[in-house]
């Protein structure tokens, strides 16, 4: 791992939050470093929300007196939910615009964390199904060189998801 100028400590938390913004915005502009970094660990936490992202149980459960079914995440589903929700920050679902109060909170009551939503309903189904159709696994973002920053010369890189 690289040390990027950091104490330990800020060096974690800059790449949570570099991760986080990957996965949220689905491109992020910073410099080639800590795109490499971004990019290593981004593509761990994709791999794992591919492998159990449609991995559900039905159970059946008594409201009221009257059974319903209800669709629950498996084990496995789960503690890889738990392993995400552990690293990446959580990013309030922005509002719409015009958008009432009262409509804003029924659409984004129901989820608890919006980043790991999007990662298990968004990104690892077209990265799966992307990985079927091409017969491989990994690749999922890619670094585009913008050239040095003015000021002091870094190399500034576009990363984003392919």
């Amino acid at each position: 791992m690289r040390k990027l100028g950091r104490p330990s400590d800020q060096r974690r938390a800059m790449l949570r939050g570099l991760v986080t913004s990957l996965i949220w915005n689905g491109k992020i502009e910073t410099t080639m470093m800590r795109a490499k970094e971004t990019q290593r660990i981004a593509e761990k936490l994709i791999t794992k929300a591919i492998h159990v992202y449609d991995n559900t149980v039905e159970v059946e459960k008594t409201v009221d007196g009257t059974m319903t079914k209800v669709t629950n995440d498996s084990p496995e589903k789960l503690a890889t939910r738990r392993i995400l929700m552990k690293y990446l920050y959580d990013f309030p679902e922005t509002k719409q615009p015009k958008e009432s109060k009262y409509d804003y909170k029924k659409r984004t009551g129901d989820v608890k964390s919006p980043v790991v939503e999007k990662l298990f309903r968004e990104i690892a189904p077209k990265y799966a199904q992307r990985a079927k159709d091409k017969g491989q696994g990994g690749g999922y973002s890619r670094i585009i060189k913008k050239g040095p920053r003015r000021g002091d010369a870094a190399e500034v890189v576009i990363l984003e998801l392919v």
